[in-house]
């Protein structure tokens, strides 16, 4: 029986970075969606999809933060990692406290998002932008 793929869902409004991850994750046999929005992404997926939540902070609409906030209170069992380029320590700290499992700041290793994937790495450590 063949184990089923991990499935991974990235919203960020920046088509570079979600087009460098989808390439990255499926190369590490994970399924990924690709959303530029959250909105597109709430009103695609149900809240009870199983699957990862890789979510920018700074998009238009609904950001990030207030998106890791309404999968939270939705009862979602989405484990969420929040991506910026952003330098503020606060959001980090937020993020956690608010219910992400993890905090990258762009550009970030291969290898860090993986390992919060709960994914092997075997790679040469490239940046993700």
């Amino acid at each position: 029986m063949e184990k089923q793929k991990k499935q991974v869902f990235v919203v960020d409004d920046d088509d570079l970075v979600r087009n460098a991850l989808k390439r990255l994750l499926n190369g590490h046999g994970l399924h990924v969606r690709t959303f530029a929005s959250a909105e597109e992404f709430f009103s695609a997926i149900p809240a009870k999809e199983p699957g990862y939540l890789i979510l920018d902070i700074h998009m238009p609409g609904l950001n990030g933060l207030d998106a890791l906030q309404r999968v939270i209170n939705a009862g979602s069992k989405h484990p969420v990692i929040i991506i910026t380029g952003d330098k503020n320590d606060l959001m980090e700290e937020h993020s956690i406290k608010t219910g992400a499992i993890g905090f990258l700041r762009k550009p970030f290793s291969e290898e860090k998002l993986l390992a919060l994937l709960g994914e092997d790495t075997n790679s040469d450590g490239d940046a993700i932008p």
